[in-house]
């Protein structure tokens, strides 16, 4: 991770574990979506502009982009980005969905050794925040999957190393489950709902913050038992942090469909090499039988990361990068 000089810890990885944990838990989530439209929105205009002046700062971090797609799909519009490597035009690409309320931002840490090596694309989740549009509602995971493949058709994109994390990583799974196809390997970081199950714990403390009504101290104080840290300790105007606190307050994505588990029999299914990783510290993936439980899948790494959370891939970024690199490279 890189160094902070102000002392204090990231913003990123406490609103992230809140809203991975808001987006998973149930019984909230059917209260919220009672009301629900059908399709992620803005709360407000005033939200809107907020989220898109963070989410252009948060941009303004990533390398720029060689080329920016808005491609349509059965359930709206999906903002692709791509960092085109014509150094090596013939190795598999890779494409990155990224946890709930991060983006494509997300990927700072990582993008950077990634597009050393091959052409990488990245996607804002269509139904959550980001630049995609959601027009029609999605009912199950399997229409997640289905813009997902729908979006690789539009980029011309036949094979692709795909990488998931967080919510991410179950939208990969259901891709690989649906789409094999399409996949030269499939790489789940900290994958919810899908090979084992989050701490309550941390269920519990989210529902405070899925509470818009609710005061902003206590939804704030949520967020730190979560994260972990006290209040000291945050940077509330790191780039990405402002990108997630306005993506998970200001915009509803009671809509869109979680995760569901991969039944046995689904694991042992996937042909494709696949690559798990899981945090040592309250993993909301599952932890150790999260990782006993992928050892199902027929060709597996499964690693369990020391001294990570939730927020893995920006944790360990270089070592995380170089090993991922080592695996696609096995598996052309």
């Amino acid at each position: 991770m890189s160094t902070n000089p102000t002392g204090k810890r990231r913003r990123w990885p406490i609103v992230l574990l809140a809203a991975v944990a808001v987006v998973s838990t149930s019984g909230l989530i059917l209260l919220i979506a009672a009301s629900s439209p059908g399709v992620g929105h803005f709360r407000s205009l005033d939200g809107r502009q907020g989220y898109e002046d963070a989410y252009t700062a948060a941009m303004a971090g990533l390398p720029e982009p060689t080329e920016t797609h808005d491609i349509q799909t059965s359930f709206g519009t999906v903002r692709a980005y791509a960092w085109v490597n014509a150094e090596n035009p013939d190795a598999t690409p890779v494409v990155l969905l990224p946890g709930r309320a991060a983006a494509v931002p997300m990927w700072g840490e990582n993008l950077p050794d990634y597009i050393q090596h091959r052409t990488v694309y990245a996607f804002d989740t269509l139904g959550d925040t980001g630049m995609s549009v959601q027009t029609v509602s999605m009912t199950s995971i399997a229409d997640a999957a289905r813009w997902v493949d729908e979006a690789m058709a539009g980029l011309e994109i036949d094979r692709a190393h795909l990488v998931g994390h967080s919510q991410g990583g179950g939208v990969a799974a259901a891709v690989a489950v649906r789409y094999p196809e399409r996949l030269a390997s499939l790489t789940m970081l900290e994958p919810v709902m899908t090979v084992g199950m989050m701490p309550l714990s941390v269920i519990l403390n989210s529902i405070p913050v899925s509470l818009p009504f609710l005061p902003e101290s206590w939804r704030e104080a949520a967020l730190n038992r979560i994260g972990g840290v006290e209040a000291e300790e945050v940077d509330p105007d790191d780039p990405l942090a402002r990108l997630i606190r306005y993506g998970s307050g200001e915009y509803d994505a009671s809509s869109i469909p979680s995760p569901t588990p991969l039944s046995d029999d689904e694991l042992r299914g996937l042909q494709m090499p696949v690559y798990v990783a899981i945090a040592s510290d309250s993993s909301l993936a599952g932890g150790e039988a999260g990782a006993e439980k992928a050892q199902l899948i027929p060709d597996v790494q499964v690693k369990i990361w020391p001294n990570t959370t939730h927020s893995l891939p920006m944790q360990v970024a270089p070592a995380l990068d170089a090993e991922l690199e080592t695996f696609w490279t096995a598996h052309p």
